[in-house]
């Protein structure tokens, strides 16, 4: 039976500005499964930041339920503190909170605030800055503005990993960093998920993130969530995507045009070493027909 860390059920939120309201989702149902890496896409405005945001309890459902291991978050007297814990929240340039004087006691504020042993905060901050590929002999004592923009995001991320979260959601993760600090940001979140076991929940306008992370994905749009599946699945549904104002990866385009152009390459073809696989049976098959 599949394990749900989150269940969201007939979800409506609206916001309220005096006389004024605005539905910003519409009858979310939706599962996500212990320690995958779920994504959640949409164009601006459709909803994404609302519906996380209920994840640990920032947003209370307007009608609707949303569980989240096994903590009702709507329900009256509930302990939004231990659900906090459990699910860390790392919003867009969140370097940009960073502020104490060494990389250690910036990792350190949340467990300090649990009133932990000193023991146990040094051990969650030396595991945490190992996890994500900062050696605590080289960093811990260096100031985190020292640091480049990649190095200082992975600060960030190494501060809410120190809380021990069952969850991870990170809205635009990887936006204002360069392709080498994406591609090292990607490698650490991999490993947070399957060293740790860690669910991650991913919001992003990047199809290519999408592709290379995600297990599942989820489409909203105008507050309605519109497509749900794999990203192969979703990915090749490029014409109904288009209708939510969404394109399918660059590799997933440019397989399609080249589909087009004759190029006998599978339609189900997804990822790049699956693409690197078909192109080298056409020449295979090509160089067997010209030597007939």
């Amino acid at each position: 039976m599949t394990d749900h860390i989150i269940s969201v059920k007939n979800l409506y939120h609206t916001y309220q500005s005096g006389p004024l309201q605005k539905a910003a989702l519409l009858d979310i149902t939706m599962e996500i499964e212990r320690g995958s890496c779920a994504a959640i896409i949409g164009i601006t405005g459709s909803g994404k930041s609302t519906l996380v945001q209920h994840f640990n309890g920032l947003l209370r459902p307007t009608s609707g339920t949303v569980a989240v291991d096994g903590v009702n978050v709507q329900a009256r007297g509930g302990d939004l503190k231990v659900l906090r814990q459990r699910v860390g929240m790392l919003f867009q340039f969140p370097e940009a909170q960073l502020f104490e004087h060494t990389v250690y006691a910036d990792v350190a504020f949340g467990p300090r605030r649990l009133k932990l042993s000193k023991r146990e905060v040094r051990t969650r901050v030396l595991q945490a800055l190992e996890t994500v590929g900062l050696p605590p002999h080289t960093y811990a004592q260096r100031s985190p503005f020292e640091l480049s923009g990649g190095q200082r995001r992975r600060v960030a991320l190494a501060g809410v990993l120190a809380m021990l979260p069952k969850i991870l959601v990170l809205d635009e993760p990887t936006t204002g960093l360069d392709a080498d600090g994406r591609t090292e940001f990607y490698y650490y979140l991999q490993r947070v998920q399957q060293k740790d076991g860690v669910t991650v929940i991913l919001v992003s306008h990047d199809m290519s993130e999408v592709a290379t992370l995600a297990d599942q994905l989820f489409v909203l749009h105008n507050g309605r969530l519109v497509m749900q599946g794999t990203p192969r699945a979703i990915f090749g549904q490029g014409n109904i995507l288009h209708q939510w104002g969404l394109t399918e990866p660059p590799l997933s385009e440019l397989l399609i045009q080249l589909h087009k152009q004759g190029l006998a390459i599978p339609l189900d073809v997804f990822t790049l070493e699956e693409a690197l696989h078909a192109l080298q049976e056409i020449e295979t098959t090509r160089h067997e027909k010209e030597n007939v």
